[in-house]
């Protein structure tokens, strides 16, 4: 019983984290790009623990910031998604801070792989 309870929650959390994620903004044209990787990914990095966030948070910058490499625009928007859906635990597992992780995500979901070129100039 404790099981079905829990498959339940968890089954309707999805239900309404994913309509919330569809209704950013609508003019991103890599829209779709960022949603197949948020499908992709979420059970993954709802399963991550601080120090594996840590190490991707970290890996993200030191190769954003690195004059000699530039990411593909699927490899910069993994990093950005998983980084949301990290944002999005957040708020599941503090909810007092359910606001502040809500912002968090969609600034995440928001980022642009045109601004992350324009800075590499």
């Amino acid at each position: 019983m404790q099981k079905l309870l829990c498959f339940f929650v968890l089954w309707m959390g999805m239900v309404f984290a994913i309509p919330a994620v569809h209704a950013q903004n609508s003019s991103d044209p890599d829209l779709a790009m960022k949603h197949a990787l948020y499908t992709k990914y979420r059970k993954e990095v709802l399963a991550y623990d601080k120090k594996h966030y840590d190490e991707l948070f970290f890996a993200f910058f030191e190769k954003q910031n690195d004059p000699n490499i530039t990411l593909t625009k699927e490899e910069y928007y993994t990093y950005t998604i998983k980084i949301a859906i990290y944002s999005e635990k957040l708020g599941m597992l503090y909810k007092d801070q359910k606001d502040v992780a809500e912002q968090t995500k969609r600034e995440w979901f928001d980022k642009r792989y045109e601004a992350y070129l324009q800075s590499k100039k």
